[in-house]
């Protein structure tokens, strides 16, 4: 081969190198036009989560809120696209799922089918997010308060004669 043959390859690959950039430049900059995940709310929290203790509330809010709660924290790159798509769909689905900010005690059954399961926290949470995954023993932690506060929900089967109120009704009130 000749220098000069050589020389032309490396121009060649070059200029492609650099209109690959720039359209990548371009698409990149016209998918921030793209309105969807712009928006990011926390609704007001309706009704907190009852912990029963301060260890498994900080696990939960560590590795459970951003996505299943009203308070939401909202990195920088979630206001960029297309990861502001993810990060806005998976809390959409999230809160959908179940809500400590809208707390139903029936939904911990679920909530807990998902912790043992290994299903929760997602794997591509996780990737960012490392302080987020559970050990062993912070599931199990979590796993037992989930199960506490949902035996606490009011189902009325544990008697129902506790100095809470009043709160142990089936229908239960709109406070």
């Amino acid at each position: 081969m000749t220098e000069s043959s050589t020389s032309g390859r490396w121009q060649v690959a070059r200029v492609v190198v650099i209109r690959t950039a720039l359209v990548a430049g371009v698409i990149f900059a016209l998918i921030q036009l793209v309105p969807y995940g712009w928006g990011h709310d926390n609704p007001p929290v309706v009704s907190d989560a009852p912990w029963p203790d301060a260890t498994s509330e900080e696990i939960a809010r560590t590795s459970c809120y951003s996505c299943h709660s009203n308070e939401t924290e909202w990195p920088i790159y979630s206001y960029v696209a297309p990861m502001s798509w993810l990060v806005r769909y998976d809390v959409e689905q999230g809160r959908e799922k179940f809500n400590f900010s809208d707390w139903e005690p029936d939904d911990a059954e679920d909530a807990i089918e998902m912790i043992q399961s290994g299903r929760m926290p997602l794997d591509r949470y996780l990737l960012i997010h490392r302080d987020a995954r559970l050990t062993d023993s912070e599931s199990a932690t979590l796993i037992a308060a989930l199960e506490t506060m949902s035996n606490e929900g009011g189902d009325g089967d544990l008697g129902g004669n506790d100095d809470r109120g009043g709160d142990d009704d089936h229908g239960g009130d709109d406070d």
